[in-house]
């Protein structure tokens, strides 16, 4: 049976990049999620009607990027690990956040566009991660 992922998914140089992009992604990430949490009354007021759990899931999870941007960098399986766990959280925050469109409760068209982007993005890395890592004899356990 073969693989549907292409070859430079294997490529640890396609793994540095997408490490990268998710160590960045995380710095954006801690900073605009803190700079509403913690932010002055005009910012948060500025920001229209955000939902709660999801901001702070993601400022939260932006540290959990970081890690995982640090393990990957290091081809640590437990870097492609936590990427896969970073998905699936995205993932189900992603379906609360749609419960509570569902429900009628307030949000911002634009938290929709960035939880699509924050989910097909940390998809790509966990399946990048785990068929470079996970896969992958020269990948170091620590």
């Amino acid at each position: 049976m073969t693989s549907a992922c292409p070859a430079y998914c294997k490529s640890p140089n396609f793994l540095k990049i997408l490490a990268v992009v998710a160590l960045i992604f995380g710095a954006a990430t801690i900073l605009s999620g803190g700079s509403v949490i913690f932010g002055s009354t005009e910012i948060q007021l500025a920001m229209g009607d955000t939902v709660s759990f999801v901001v702070w899931f993601n400022f939260v999870s932006g540290f959990a990027y970081v890690l995982a941007a640090i393990g990957l960098l290091r081809r640590a399986k437990w870097g492609a690990y936590l990427a896969i766990a970073v998905a699936v959280a995205i993932a189900l925050t992603f379906a609360a956040f749609g419960l509570h469109i569902f429900n009628d409760g307030a949000f911002e068209p634009r938290t929709v566009a960035a939880m699509v982007l924050r989910t097909g993005v940390w998809m790509l890395i966990a399946c990048v991660a785990r068929k470079s890592l996970l896969r992958d004899s020269s990948a170091v356990a620590a």
